[in-house]
């Protein structure tokens, strides 16, 4: 049984999502335009460029960020989230999408929370706030990092896929001083186990931090 019928998440994709997005946005498109990427192009602009987003585009703009198979492209939707709802909310959905989704969308999140950390500008989007001034509670989120730091290390301690256990390793801190002191236990754990990997690249993390430590 695939892991997506186990879950009881209902398989999407990409081009669901950015369908659900024009809906939502009111962006018209003709039939010759149902393709994913050429309906991420029509939505950018709008998404952009509008002073407020209604609440429900952002369950479907989270799902086109972590769908996207293109991690160069998901920052189209990761970018205007984070300005119409906060850096804060959309790393807690990406944190969300780590911990109970499907494989897919652990990878999907992953690719996703490089473009979560955006910076900010008052002149980049009109929903950064009236008078560019933004409420720094929006974007307050070291202890989402802490969830996304916590996440990832177990994960990579129950995924049985390499990929995955790459995914989720090779990008986090080796540096213990990025990790705050209720992760440091799972933390040498993880160390533990990825010194003795049989995957070079997950021994060469490991490695890498060991020296950070000296």
């Amino acid at each position: 049984m695939a892991e997506d019928e186990q879950s009881g998440i209902q398989p999407r994709s990409f081009l669901t999502c950015v369908t659900e997005l024009a809906r939502l946005l009111g962006v018209g498109t003709e039939p010759e335009d149902r393709h994913a990427r050429r309906l991420a192009h029509a939505v950018r602009k709008p998404l952009l460029g509008r002073a407020s987003l209604p609440d429900e585009c952002f369950i479907p703009l989270m799902a086109a960020a972590v769908y996207d198979p293109d991690p160069s492209f998901c920052r189209w939707f990761v970018e205007p989230a984070v300005y119409a709802f906060g850096r804060r909310r959309v790393m807690a959905a990406l944190v969300d999408y780590l911990q109970v989704g499907t494989d897919t969308e652990r990878a999907g999140a992953v690719r996703a929370w490089y473009s979560v950390h955006v910076p900010l500008r008052a002149d980049r989007s009109p929903a950064y706030g009236p008078g560019g001034v933004r409420d720094p509670a929006l974007d307050e989120s070291q202890d989402i990092k802490a969830a996304w730091l916590e996440a990832s290390l177990r994960v990579f301690a129950s995924a049985t896929d390499l990929r995955m256990r790459h995914r989720v390793l090779l990008d986090l801190p080796t540096s213990r001083a990025a990790y705050p002191p209720h992760l440091h236990e799972l933390l040498e754990s993880t160390l533990a186990s990825a010194r003795v990997d049989p995957d070079p690249h997950i021994r060469r993390w490991a490695a890498a931090a060991d020296r950070e430590e000296v």
